[in-house]
């Protein structure tokens, strides 16, 4: 059982942090002195514009994973990190494939296999179509392979996003709400 959790495999960290410049630039140039490649990461704005999420998925074992979501706990611009449990998490990318249809045949094939993956079409000229498909890497990895016979022209990738299932937060687990915590036990007790 030990063996299972130290072994290597992608995982999703979802990191709260100041909507700033440079700050994406300080987490990714933390992973890179840490020897790890970021296999995957998105970044946007949350309800509050002044703040961002970003999913950064890397391959790493439970120690390294650890390790990682420490260090990023000390920059400053970092208000929560999370480890995101694929058994209680949602991950989705989105997809867009520009493929060569040089023929009415070729074409409809396509749009039947964008019905099937439930893709939608979202340009056509008389020697293309491009699909945008949201899902998890294994259904957009299908596709593409289905796809790649036609001709693949573009292909783009958004990188993994991911959010908790049900009334769990990332944040739950803020530094503020930790040292607001932390004062409110502290004039409890009278220290």
């Amino acid at each position: 059982m030990q063996e299972d959790q130290n072994q290597a495999t992608r995982r999703s960290l979802s990191v709260l942090v100041d909507n700033e410049a440079g700050v994406l630039s300080q987490v990714a140039r933390m992973f890179s002195r840490k020897g790890y490649n970021i296999e995957s990461l998105a970044v946007g704005t949350t309800a509050d514009p002044s703040v961002s999420r970003i999913t950064i998925e890397v391959i790493a074992d439970d120690p390294h994973i650890e390790l990682l979501g420490n260090q990023l706990r000390k920059l400053l611009a970092v208000h929560s990190v999370k480890l995101l449990d694929p058994a209680h998490s949602i991950r989705r990318e989105l997809v867009l494939i520009k493929i060569a249809t040089n023929t009415s045949e070729v074409c409809n094939r396509v749009i039947q296999i964008a019905n099937i993956f439930r893709a939608s079409v979202i340009d056509v000229s008389s020697t293309t179509i491009t699909l945008a498909l949201i899902g998890e890497e294994s259904k957009t990895d299908a596709i593409v392979d289905l796809v790649r016979e036609f001709g693949i022209l573009e292909l783009v990738r958004t990188g993994m996003v991911a959010i908790e299932r049900g009334t769990r937060t990332i944040y739950d687990q803020t530094k503020e709400r930790g040292e607001f915590d932390y004062g409110k036990n502290v004039l409890r007790e009278g220290l």
